[in-house]
């Protein structure tokens, strides 16, 4: 079966296309940080607009790249929710009217559920069942994850989420939009351990995270090292990054062990955005559990991990109806399993 993704749900147009035997066959990614960076994040109305200009070009190209025609497609899958209302429209609405008009099924996918799966794209993927952590600008989730549409979240974060917490921090120290790698590259140069970080919520029982205790102490030390200018130097910058940097994967390590031992598990996934981070990575690797992840450019939103995710329930005979729903809010819980 092969099945073409449409990934709308925020900043960034992915198109794939995914053949069931033979795997990824083309992919193609737009991204809106041009649109957004002099807004310091993304203003909803210009990323549906851009979503609509740029949807239906990659389209076309991506079936071009492929060298196949519109009739050799088998199924059709869209991003439905979580995201921006009017983002997922886009991808929802053009999804569902090819679906029709090339009489083929359609499937609406969790955004989550996607980025959950993206590592089955890779050479060695996991077996189920495993934790997955789920960290985007979004969300921080972890999962225990029995098998496809089989989550329970034993732990998430009761404010802002990794992602968000690495942009909002990338703003205090005037960094450009998207401010998780530029906090990333900024740290590198930095001294991790001059200033002592919190690691929040790490002194108590339990799976949850927190990041707002984490944000509000970066703020302070860059009030207190800004002397002679509207910011501190640059290596109290780059020292503020690492340390903030550290606490942040200090904390979800701390976490993701808890939930191995909790589980009994002896695989970990981490997927989303954040996942992408090398301080993270090198962290997660010295767990005693295999640690699966996607490839750098399947971390962000794509269309690859949505066309993989609708494969799978379109292999299952699941489908929409000719209604397009969208949900903005939609929690992991409520997906159908696949047995």
């Amino acid at each position: 079966m092969r099945v073409l993704g449409i990934e709308t749900s925020c900043d960034e147009t992915g198109i794939a296309i995914y053949d069931t035997d033979q795997g990824l066959i083309a992919d193609a990614l737009h991204s809106q940080i041009d649109v957004h960076v002099e807004y310091g994040g993304v203003v909803p109305e210009l990323a549906s607009r851009d979503h609509i200009r740029k949807t239906l070009v990659l389209i076309e190209q991506v079936l071009a790249d492929s060298g196949l025609n519109k009739s050799d497609i088998d199924g059709v899958a869209y991003t439905s929710g979580p995201g921006l209302m009017g983002a997922l429209m886009v991808g929802a609405c053009l999804g569902r009217a090819l679906g029709y008009g090339w009489n083929v099924p359609a499937i609406g996918v969790h955004h989550m559920e996607g980025h959950l799966l993206a590592p089955m794209l890779e050479e060695n993927p996991p077996e189920f069942p495993f934790v997955a952590l789920l960290v985007s600008g979004g969300h921080s989730q972890l999962v225990d994850v029995k098998g496809i549409g089989q989550y329970t979240v034993i732990g998430e974060s009761v404010d802002d989420a990794a992602g968000e917490a690495f942009d909002k921090v990338a703003k205090m120290l005037d960094l450009d939009y998207p401010g998780g790698p530029h906090v990333a590259k900024l740290a590198e140069s930095g001294d991790p351990l001059r200033f002592k970080f919190p690691r929040p919520m790490t002194d108590r029982p339990g799976l949850d995270f927190s990041f707002s205790g984490l944000k509000t102490f970066t703020l302070n030390l860059v009030h207190k090292y800004t002397v002679d200018g509207p910011l501190p130097s640059t290596q109290d910058m780059a020292d503020i990054a690492a340390g903030f940097q550290l606490a942040v994967v200090d904390t979800v390590a701390i976490k993701c062990r808890r939930a191995l031992e909790q589980t009994g598990y002896t695989r970990l996934v981490m997927a989303g955005g954040v996942s992408a981070n090398k301080e993270l990575r090198r962290k997660l690797a010295t767990l005693k559990a295999d640690v699966f992840y996607a490839r750098p450019d399947l971390c962000t939103d794509n269309g690859a991990m949505i066309a993989y995710a609708g494969a799978q329930r379109l292999l299952a005979g699941q489908h929409d109806s000719l209604s397009v729903v969208t949900k903005p809010r939609w929690p992991m819980g409520e997906l159908e399993a696949i047995d």
